[in-house]
């Protein structure tokens, strides 16, 4: 016969809180939340407080009045009348263009430097080291102030365009390189456009899923399919072959010189370039040391393995090298396209109208609302820097290995 005994329970106490390993870091959490929301409390009263004092009230109505100002680059219909809400969404699609290029090149550029700073090639890898170590030891400003000094001072005037002038446009006389910019066919949107943006779009998902087919097959059966010309024949067959079927939707038209400058044709800003290339060149330095650090972290025995199995240098960067020192690169490469969009507010240097240089300057100039201006600035550069990161980060998780 057994007896069970309940061993009593001690009960609560405050004192818990403070020595009791259990409750201790809760506590401590719980106290840092209470004087950060009280810290945050005052700081906004004592604004609030400040802006009374000074006649002022914390408002955003200013965004719904006329800007009363141009912007040179735009993406979207603008005009002086506009508001400067408008103002501010076209300079956030500067920003975010600019952005975009940038992150495409530099990883292009990045990626190409990394590898050929590791060939054995001793001048390849000299001159790729010189430019890592030029690029990456200069202020960024000074080179978007070099390449736009370059851009302006180097090229030919439009009126150097002119019969027996000294400057001509090239591929065909379709596109003029000049001081004030670059000038660019422009496509010119008719009926059935829409439809053949969607064979676009079809094909390249088709392309994906082509991809990700051969990518399955390959590590089923050991089989390459010719990813490349097949992908190649998706994009190019489908949008040729609907575009004569719809009678042409798309046109271009061509700039051509007329009076003082050139007239047509889409203008791309000697700012716009300037900005775009030297971030480009800046980051992919950086990124270039990403790379070779990435490919040194794989061990020396997986590229002798792939060379004893008879596989290509090529190839053996592709598919042995490259994957596994992605795991590497993507967490450091995030940065760097943070670092990108957020150096893009150097862009005022050279007069690129940017989200600095609307929302952050000359609106902020005209209605004396700093406090608002800035918040939403720093919102959105909050916003455009976790939106980066998500998408990053998505991508990190695909690469990183399955364990079975």
């Amino acid at each position: 016969m057994t007896i069970s005994v309940d061993v009593p329970k001690d009960s609560f106490r405050l004192s818990q809180l403070l020595y009791d390993t259990r409750y201790r870091s809760l506590t401590i959490q719980v106290v840092a939340f209470i004087l950060l929301m009280l810290s945050f409390s005052w700081l906004v009263s004592n604004t609030v407080q400040n802006l009374s004092a000074l006649g002022k009230d914390f408002d955003f109505g200013f965004l719904s009045t006329p800007a009363g100002y141009d912007i040179n680059q735009r993406l979207i219909e603008y005009s002086s009348q506009s508001s400067h809400g408008r103002a501010a969404i076209v300079g956030i699609l500067n920003t975010l263009l600019v952005a975009f290029l940038g992150c495409i090149v530099a990883t292009v550029i990045g990626v190409l430097v990394g590898v050929l700073r590791l060939s054995k090639n001793w001048v390849v890898s000299r001159l790729m080291a010189v430019y890592v170590e030029a690029l990456r030891n200069v202020p960024l400003l000074l080179w978007i102030v070099l390449i736009f000094a370059l851009m302006t001072e180097s090229t030919p005037q439009p009126r150097d365009f002119r019969e027996g002038g000294s400057a001509s446009m090239l591929l065909g006389d379709t596109m003029a390189i000049t001081n004030r910019g670059v000038f660019i066919p422009k496509p010119i949107w008719h009926d059935g456009s829409m439809i053949l943006g969607a064979i676009f779009v079809l094909s390249l998902i088709g392309i994906w899923a082509f991809r990700r087919y051969a990518r399955k097959r390959q590590e089923q059966t050991g089989d390459i399919l010719p990813v490349f010309w097949v992908s190649l024949g998706l994009l190019i067959v489908p949008v040729t072959l609907f575009y004569f079927v719809l009678g042409h939707p798309v046109t271009l038209e061509y700039p051509e010189l007329g009076g003082f400058n050139f007239q047509g044709g889409l203008q791309i800003r000697n700012s716009l370039i300037a900005l775009w290339f030297a971030l480009s060149l800046y980051t992919g330095a950086f990124i270039a040391e990403i790379v070779r650090a990435g490919i040194l972290a794989v061990s020396k025995g997986q590229t002798e393995a792939a060379f004893a199995l008879g596989l290509r240098p090529n190839r053996t960067m592709n598919l042995v090298i490259l994957p596994q020192a992605m795991r590497v690169i993507i967490p450091p490469l995030i940065s760097q396209f943070l670092n990108l969009t957020k150096n893009s507010s150097l862009a005022i240097a050279v007069g690129y109208m940017d989200v600095r240089a609307t929302l952050g300057g000359i609106t902020i100039n005209q209605t004396g609302r700093e406090l608002e201006g800035m918040l939403l600035l720093g919102l959105f550069y909050l916003t455009a820097s976790l939106m980066i990161s998500s998408v990053m980060n998505i991508y990190n998780n695909r690469m990183k290995l399955k364990e079975r």
